[in-house]
């Protein structure tokens, strides 16, 4: 993984030290709360219902298993003993003291970490593939790129103060776990001409009030031109977009307004303006951030583990952690180990901090002392050997860790809703426990198979409500909580937006209403290779409708008055 250089640490740590003088004057008076608040933005400090909360940056979400002991140490110390994980492949605290803030910038610098630009409107956290680097499916390592956006947009002078917040994805690999059709920016390694390298770059994709899937900007663009046509882009949507109403702020809004043709257009205008060896990455460079990310010495191995068959054979739910979350690896006789922090009644994404550290041993000891964050809030081994997983199994649950449902219907997503955010109009939080206990039983949830439940406590579709194939929006209507359910959604290579089943439904009838939903998928699929979403382009709406709005489940009664009063 990249390291600091000189410049990088003293970069952070000036950082650090003009936010401590910042927060002193703060705390003193000095500055109001209009005055403090873009000072604490740019430091990832959100002020919500009840304590601040700290967002910290986890580059493309890869973490060392010193970072991840480092972040356990802060969540103890300044927090309530626990950390989340998000769907931008970073971690948050949500009970912090202001006075603490500048400390724990301080612990984060030690471990080469920050919180700058995980909030505000500029370019944010850069994601990518959880498995980059060793996914079976990859072209191209593409952390390396990664890291060069990533350098290349901290404290960009000209992109600072965007419009709105600004998303960039970027995937290696032939399957997209990225979801980068969901972004402002979505970039894939792709072959091009006489199988030359390059990128196809994506615009104005994006999920809240208005969802969008990105379109094709650029089919193919040669590597070395990346960043000049990225500043392109952005230097069009920053003269452009909208700074009067933020609901009409994001590029997807310009995109859509523009068409895709003339803003293309208006991009490659600018593109062919900038002195592109200013901005561009020089070859030297690139092979400097390459050198960081050589993969470990792993020694291939046999492709069939005996110690693993026969664990399979003699437990079920070693053999369904196997299944569901273990992958295959570059690697002959590897595994890359999705840990899903998503037991039944658990909260999406919370992580303790005694658990953290039992994450960092396992990556220490087994895993080339490397951890990764998914968007889907779970951590990921990438570099395990197949005789080491019942080792590892036996610890995670030991820890509360093996739950074994990742990609299944109870690993949801889930923001962290009314209990912490003052933007949201509902709790996702007791909606996804009560969800997940409903089917706790893990031969149930076998026999979904994949499907992926997402749930927002608002518009702004923190949990990426839009693209789950079933997705539950809280909405206040007249004072009390209730949820919207779309179906279809799709964050893969195949991306859909959702649609609106019906009315909303207050909170009590969630579960039963995903329970009749998934009866209906598991009674009228043609056989158990007919996924959720090609189930639902098959039939459409209307069977869903009628077990939840008219059938027998419990919801009926309630659903019919909120339609009768325009829910």
């Amino acid at each position: 993984m990249y390291r600091y250089d000189d410049y990088d640490h003293a970069f952070v740590r000036s950082r650090s030290d003009q936010f401590r003088d910042q927060v002193k004057r703060r705390l003193a008076g000095e500055l109001t709360e209009e005055q403090f608040r873009p000072l604490r933005l740019q430091n990832g400090l959100y002020l919500q219902l009840h304590a601040y909360m700290l967002r910290l940056a986890i580059p493309y979400g890869v973490l060392s298993a010193r970072q991840l002991r480092a972040i356990a140490v802060i969540a103890r110390r300044y927090d309530r003993g626990y950390g989340h994980l998000t769907t931008r492949q970073n971690i948050q605290f949500n009970w912090i003291k202001l006075e603490d803030a500048p400390d724990i910038l301080d612990r984060l610098a030690d471990v080469e970490m920050h919180a700058i630009q995980t909030s505000g409107n500029c370019i944010r956290n850069v994601t990518s593939d959880p498995y980059a680097g060793v996914a079976a499916d990859e072209i191209e390592d593409p952390r390396v790129w990664a890291e060069a956006l990533r350098q290349w947009s901290s404290v960009h002078p000209e992109f600072l103060f965007l419009p709105r917040k600004f998303k960039i994805a970027i995937t290696g690999a032939l399957e997209d776990r990225a979801a980068v059709l969901f972004h402002d920016i979505g970039i894939r390694i792709v072959k091009g001409p006489g199988g030359k390298t390059g990128f196809a770059i994506l615009v104005g994709g994006g999920q809240g009030r208005t969802p969008y899937i990105a379109q094709e900007l650029r089919g193919f663009l040669e590597q070395r031109h990346l960043l000049s046509y990225l500043e392109a882009v952005l230097r069009v949507y920053n003269l452009h977009g909208r700074r009067d109403n933020k609901y009409k702020a994001r590029i997807k809004i310009l995109v859509n307004a523009l068409g895709i043709d003339e803003f293309r257009r208006q991009v490659e205008a600018e593109w062919n303006r900038l002195d592109k060896a200013s901005i561009d990455l020089p070859e030297a460079e690139r092979a400097r951030i390459a050198s960081h990310f050589a993969p470990p010495a792993l020694a291939v191995k046999p492709l069939r583990s005996e110690a693993v068959a026969r664990r399979r054979a003699d437990d079920k739910a070693f053999d369904w952690f196997f299944r569901n979350n273990t992958t295959a690896h570059r690697v002959a006789g590897h595994r890359i180990v999705t840990i899903a922090l998503k037991a039944p009644g658990a909260v999406p994404g919370d992580v303790t901090a005694a658990q953290m550290d039992v994450v960092a041993d396992l990556a220490e000891r087994y895993s080339a002392r490397e951890v990764r964050i998914t968007y889907t809030q779970n951590f990921v081994l990438p570099h395990v050997a197949l005789d080491d997983l019942p080792a590892i199994y036996d610890t995670l649950v030991a820890h509360d860790l093996a739950a074994n449902n990742a990609g299944l219907l109870t690993d949801i997503i889930a923001c962290p809703g009314l209990d912490y955010c003052d933007l949201a109009n509902a709790r996702s939080i007791p909606i996804a426990q009560s969800i997940s206990k409903l089917f706790a039983s893990p031969e149930r949830v076998a026999e979904i198979g994949a499907l992926r439940l997402n749930i927002s406590g608002c518009i702004n579709a923190c949990g990426h409500h839009h693209s789950g194939n079933i997705g539950i929006l809280g909405v206040d209507k007249k004072g009390t909580e209730h949820y919207q359910i779309t179906l279809g959604g799709s964050p893969s290579d195949d991306a859909s937006i959702g649609t609106l089943l019906g009315p909303s439904l207050p909170a009590e009838d969630v579960p039963a209403a995903v329970e009749a939903i998934v009866d209906v998928y598991l009674a009228m699929r043609r056989d158990a290779g007919e996924d959720f979403v090609a189930f639902y382009r098959r039939v459409g709406a209307a069977p869903f409708k009628a077990r939840v709005y008219s059938g027998s489940a419990a919801v009926t009664t309630r659903a019919l008055e909120t339609a009768s009063t325009g829910g």
